[in-house]
């Protein structure tokens, strides 16, 4: 299972992709999970494109993709 950060900045969570989902993990430990077929762009993705992620007030945004996840 892959671990994927930015290596931009330092992140307060955790972005992991397994099984068809994306799952997104808290610094307190709550995880999230969603499918990736809800991304269409993020499920082709390579992997370059999936590690170029930050974090946002309201979660998270692929670069690359133009795309934007909202964990709260």
């Amino acid at each position: 299972m892959p671990l994927l950060y930015s290596r931009k900045q330092e992140k307060k969570v955790k972005v992991i992709f397994n099984n068809g989902l994306l799952f997104v993990e808290k610094e307190d430990g709550k995880q999230q999970a969603f499918p990736l077929e809800w991304f269409p762009k993020l499920l082709n993705a390579t992997d370059e494109e999936r590690e170029d992620w930050v974090q946002t007030d309201k979660g998270i945004h692929f670069n690359k993709l133009d795309i934007d996840i909202a964990t709260q």
